[in-house]
């Protein structure tokens, strides 16, 4: 049995830096916060509910910006000798602590909303319109940002969706004051506060549920291991496959670990190299590394040394 030892570690690429999104992040926080508190201001001196309650809706949207914005910074961080993964799973126990903090936020605009259907106040219907509008233009723009970025980098994707449906709520609290100002339909106020509320509960429940499937390594919602395991089954030379595990490093990377048994070794380092793009290519998981067996010895070959009769 002779061994050579490859030149690098084969199974692991280098990748250029991401797209530096710091710039539409401070953009679009410092616009969003400066409308929330504007909103809050306005909502209180209204004594509209809907905006208020789209205030909050804004502001834990500010968290999740900020969230996007700490995992994009956290990737750029390098590994230490003590932290060999880095300090992107940081990102992870952030969103569960925003997921919480926000179903308790909803449960409190729920309360309110329902104590004010049954005696609605009166809004001002002129001020919510116009106050709402400028949440659907300055929350149109700050997703304008992240347009460029949404197919490419899962956390930027969900800055821009956050955004997206915060200019689709706003809207709708346009028209919850068009018909408190038209027709004088003061419940809409407390009735829109309840759909807001919804809305928010719907995402955030999202949001926690995939955090804590996240926070215990589950595999990421974007893939799919019935696929992997057919896919590293299926390669040639492979005879049977254990040990496959797929985790989450961040929340925007994912890593694997699979034991291959083949019938026999390859005689190049390409096939760890094709298996290795093939998983960031098919399943988009970047960190991949390939441990191959004999399906008739117990010599093992990793993807960092190659064996060959």
């Amino acid at each position: 049995m002779q061994a050579s030892f490859l030149k690098g570690q084969v199974g692991h690429h280098h990748h250029h830096a991401p797209p530096d999104y710091n710039r539409a992040f401070a953009v679009g926080v410092t616009l969003n916060l400066a409308f929330v508190i504007v909103e809050a201001v306005f909502g209180v001196l209204s004594d509209s509910l809907a905006l208020l309650t789209d205030a909050g809706h804004n502001l834990s949207d500010v968290f999740g910006l900020l969230l996007a914005w700490g995992a994009a910074a956290l990737a750029r961080k390098k590994p230490s000798a003590r932290r060999t993964y880095g300090y992107s799973r940081a990102t992870i126990i952030a969103s569960v602590f925003s997921g919480l903090l926000l179903m308790g936020a909803v449960g409190a605009i729920g309360w309110e909303a329902v104590g004010r259907l049954l005696d609605p106040p009166q809004p001002a219907g002129r001020t919510i319109m116009l106050v709402a509008a400028a949440g659907v233009i300055i929350n149109t723009v700050t997703a304008l940002f992240f347009l460029s970025g949404k197919d490419h980098d899962l956390n930027i994707r969900g800055a821009f969706l956050h955004m997206a449906a915060d200019a689709v709520v706003s809207l709708g609290v346009v028209v919850s004051g068009a018909l408190i100002l038209f027709y004088g339909f003061n419940w809409v106020d407390p009735l829109i506060s309840l759909v807001i509320a919804a809305v928010i509960f719907i995402s955030t429940w999202g949001l926690l549920r995939d955090s804590l499937n996240l926070a215990v390594d589950a595999v990421p919602r974007n893939v799919d291991p019935g696929a992997v395991r057919e896919f590293l089954s299926n390669l040639p030379g492979v005879h049977g496959l254990h040990d496959l595990h797929i985790w989450p490093m961040s929340t925007t990377e994912t890593a694997l670990t699979a034991h291959l048994v083949m019938t026999e070794f390859p005689k190049t380092d390409q096939f760890l190299n094709d298996v290795s793009r093939e998983l960031e290519k098919r399943f988009s998981i970047k960190h991949s590394t390939i441990q191959m067996e004999r399906r008739d010895s117990d010599i093992v070959c990793s993807q960092s040394v190659y064996c060959a009769d």
